[in-house]
């Protein structure tokens, strides 16, 4: 009877032991994950911020050589302004909603620059500009790194997502607290969206 009962209160330490092994793996996996997709979202949000920074230099360098073209500057502010109010906490790449609105802000921004470097073809005097053309390249070299770091952030969701969501990650998950992660999604006029081009 001693002997059984040694036997049971093994079996049960063993049983508790591979469950807090399992259990622990899957959390610091799950946190090791998050912490990649927040390093990605971070990036995200430091390039986008760096075009919201470029925005009011470059309206200022066309609005010297095309102060008439006021419609078309404002529009840029305007789309600048509406980037500014969506508040980018952490928390937007657990709510696919706040995520999308993000976006939406920012393909309006896109818009708004693709139009005012449509209005820069007429004045071949600011098209030389030096000033004028640090700054497009630099926005051109910002748009390029938006495109790479939301790749890269989707992929750093993707991973998660597809590591939370199997078993036994999704239990631990769901016991934690841990949230999928939303992805950037292409617009749903994404074949007619504009593109900044140079």
């Amino acid at each position: 009877m001693k002997k059984t009962l040694w036997v049971i209160l093994g079996i049960i330490v063993l049983v508790i032991a591979v469950s807090v092994s399992v259990f622990g793996g899957a959390y610091n996996k799950l946190v090791t994950k998050e912490e990649a997709v927040n390093s990605a979202w971070a990036q995200v949000e430091n390039v986008y911020q760096r075009r919201a920074d470029l925005v009011p230099n470059l309206v200022e360098t066309v609005k010297g050589y095309a102060a008439h073209e006021k419609e078309t500057l404002q529009n840029v502010v305007n789309a600048r302004s509406k980037v500014g109010q969506i508040t980018a906490s952490p928390t937007i790449i657990n709510d696919p909603d706040q995520l999308a609105k993000f976006q939406e802000a920012q393909v309006q921004l896109t818009s708004a620059l693709s139009r005012l470097l449509v209005v820069v073809e007429k004045y071949p005097d600011l098209k030389a500009s030096q000033n004028f053309l640090a700054l497009q390249t630099q926005l051109e070299g910002t748009e390029n790194r938006i495109t790479v770091e939301r790749r890269r952030f989707n992929e750093a969701a993707q991973d998660f997502n597809a590591f939370r969501r199997t078993f036994p990650n999704v239990v631990v998950a769901n016991a934690m607290g841990f949230k999928s992660k939303a992805y950037f999604q292409a617009a749903q006029d994404a074949r007619t969206a504009p593109q900044i081009k140079f």
